[in-house]
């Protein structure tokens, strides 16, 4: 397999299955029906592998990932399914920090070439059964599952895990989820499965009554992650990393409580170096020192309100660069952007990107500095020139935003 019969297979996964990231709503495609045929197809791996759910707004890739380096410095071989991806593909399934084999990802999408004509799968349906198999086929001895969209509908819902966790509740995908907090949460409580422990990282009492609920409905064991006091830290940085910490301490008892081997060193250690055992580059990732630019890939207003807060915090001038998708409420936004700041929009090269010509007017009306750019790297590098090594420049709003931008520059900053 040569790397553009590689790029070619992709292409046709893209092509082939409607992709939320990519074309939106009109992409979701709620219920496990399809998931269900396509598990049977290949003989169900998803029975086969010993599976940790991890769901919410925020939070549950940042959580994910520090479980998985907890597991690995424990010695276990740790699968880990992750959307979206940030540059490439194969970056949605790893096992102890390595992205999926691309042999395998070409091999794999010949066979669901060979699908039934009637099972019609999501892009995102495609690549859960390809993480299920891939984790299989590798012998992974546990396979950490991030939800992709909501929960109950969720086609990741078909596994039956050995514990899980919500990490928060937010608003956020309103069109597809509900318009309340409330709503919201009974989608992402539907994760809960009889006598499965559930662990609950949000403080939101609305939301913790929901899922307690919930999981007293389901028999399952209730736990409050907010409730715990730690003083561990993590190589993520971020004052929100401090409540998905909670998390990840609440999903560990519960793994000991199964008899699974933890040491308290695999913990701090784990939690230390993610970023070394994962790849993890999401969230608050410090591309560069001099000047200090810094990536985030917070993308909803709470997601946003959590990195503007941190951005307040320091004490440097700032040189922002954001783009959103046409799902995202802009104008929310408009009111929690950091002070000090000069900004910088740009539409994320995507179809779902929205230009931002479309919300100039909003821009107008919050009376901040800006500029706008026809691309994420004209924007970049125009701050780049503006910057000075006392400043500081910020990159977000969107994984396509981040993603791009790690893409052009990453291998140039080595």
């Amino acid at each position: 397999m040569t790397n553009e019969q590689y790029q070619e297979a992709v292409e046709w996964l893209f092509v082939q299955a409607p992709n939320y990231q990519i074309d939106g709503e009109k992409a979701y495609k709620p219920g496990l029906d399809n998931i269900k045929r396509l598990c049977d197809f290949f003989d169900n791996p998803q029975k086969k592998i010993k599976c940790i759910h991890i769901g919410g707004t925020n939070g549950k890739g940042s959580s994910s990932n520090m479980l998985a380096s907890v597991l690995q410095e424990e010695g276990y071989k740790t699968g880990l399914y992750n959307s979206p991806h940030l540059i490439d593909f194969t970056e949605r399934i790893k096992i102890n920090g390595e992205n999926c084999d691309k042999e395998f990802v070409y091999n794999f999408i010949q066979k669901l070439k060979n699908l039934p004509k009637d099972i019609l799968p999501s892009f995102f349906e495609f690549t859960t059964i390809m993480a299920f198999e891939y984790f299989h086929q590798k012998n992974a001895d546990f396979a950490i599952i991030e939800v992709g969209l909501g929960g109950r509908l969720d086609s990741t819902n078909i596994i039956t895990p050995l514990v899980a966790a919500i990490t928060n509740v937010e608003l956020d995908h309103q069109n597809i989820l509900g318009n309340t907090i409330e709503e919201i949460a009974g989608e992402k409580a539907g994760i809960i499965k009889p006598g499965i422990s559930i662990i609950s990282g949000d403080d939101n009492e609305t939301v913790k009554e929901i899922i307690r609920s919930k999981a007293i409905e389901e028999n399952a064991p209730f736990v409050d992650a907010s409730l715990l006091t730690t003083d561990l830290s993590s190589d993520l940085k971020g004052n929100y990393q401090k409540k998905n910490i909670k998390t990840v301490l609440a999903l560990i008892e519960e793994l000991r409580k199964l008899n699974i081997v933890i040491s308290d060193r695999s913990i701090e250690e784990g939690l230390l170096h993610v970023h070394q055992n994962t790849k993890f580059i999401g969230r608050w990732f410090e591309f560069s020192k001099n000047p200090l630019i810094i990536c985030d890939t917070g993308h909803n207003q709470a997601g946003l309100a959590y990195v503007f807060d941190q951005l307040n915090s320091i004490n440097k001038h700032k040189h922002i660069i954001l783009g959103f998708v046409n799902d995202k409420k802009i104008d929310e936004v408009m009111n929690i952007l950091p002070d000090d700041s000069e900004f910088y929009f740009a539409k994320p090269a995507i179809h779902r990107g929205r230009p931002p010509q479309e919300y100039e007017n909003l821009l107008v009306n919050a009376k901040i500095s800006y500029k706008i750019f026809d691309t994420v790297q004209d924007a970049y590098l125009s701050a780049k020139e503006e910057c000075t090594n006392e400043e500081m420049i910020f990159i977000g709003g969107s994984n396509f935003v981040v993603g791009e931008f790690l893409e052009k520059n990453l291998e140039i900053s080595k």
